[in-house]
């Protein structure tokens, strides 16, 4: 798992490098349908990396009251299985 990590942050930093690399001084015409999909690409990535940092916030925040002993669900209310209410 930690080399699929590895990866992908290289090939993000790859990424961004080309992007700030390529194409500084362009002075031409930019279709619309390029910049669409330029909008879409930008979205894609913040809307990954929300994913990304909501996953990793989720494990920490688990293993962190795993190491408290603190249990997420003692003040919750269990409803009964409609099963179990069919049966009475």
């Amino acid at each position: 798992m930690k080399k699929v990590v590895k990866v992908g942050s290289a090939m993000l930093l790859f990424g961004i490098a080309a992007m700030l690399l390529v194409g500084v001084n362009g002075h031409a015409y930019t279709d619309p349908s390029a910049m669409t999909y330029a909008i879409q690409a930008i979205a894609g990535i913040v809307i990954a990396g929300g994913a990304v940092i909501s996953v990793a916030w989720r494990r920490a925040k688990k293993k962190a009251m795993e190491k408290l002993n603190i249990d997420e669900n003692a003040g919750k209310e269990v409803e009964a299985d409609i099963e179990d209410a069919l049966e009475k």
